[in-house]
């Protein structure tokens, strides 16, 4: 009797350490959401260099709008052209929830319009609007954004006498 119950405390146990390692890849929360923060504050400062280290080769942005870019590349170019409109811009993280491979901000982000914008001269018209993005980390990098600005906003800021 009391070989066949340390037989099942064994098996018991070794079912409870093989499940406890598992194979699949744990998710550090604190590590999505520091590559986010450090994607926002590209945005802000224009080091586009640094998105080598923050996106997936493979990134794609998908923009409620219909516009979409894709690699680090496109990022690259979406980034530079955005802030030769608006060279001032920055992204504020207002805030910040992270759950599995997802990270997603609301953000106030401003700038002032200087260049030709949606078929818009440069105003001169200094905006702030609010945003959502969801962001898919992969590898510790982020492989996937889609993003909601608040484009009716911009366009009666940008509008406006």
């Amino acid at each position: 009797m009391k070989k066949s119950f340390c037989l099942v405390l064994i098996l018991i146990a070794c079912i409870f350490i093989t499940s406890c390692s598992s194979e699949k890849q744990e998710i550090n929360l604190d590590a999505n959401r520091d590559v986010v923060k450090n994607y926002h504050r590209v945005w802000s400062n224009g080091k586009v260099t640094e998105l080598d280290k923050i996106l997936a080769p493979d990134f794609v942005c998908h923009f409620i709008n219909g516009i979409e870019w894709k690699g680090i590349a496109g990022a690259k170019y979406s980034i530079s052209s955005h802030r030769k409109i608006f060279p001032d811009w920055k992204e504020e993280i207002v805030d910040m929830v992270s759950e599995g491979d997802k990270v997603v901000t609301r953000y106030k982000s401003s700038g002032t319009h200087q260049g030709a914008f949606e078929g818009l001269d440069s105003t001169g018209n200094k905006v702030t609007i609010y945003e959502t993005s969801i962001y898919r980390i992969e590898n510790g990098k982020i492989a996937e954004q889609w993003g909601f600005p608040d484009a009716l906003s911009l366009k009666n800021q940008l509008t406006k006498k």
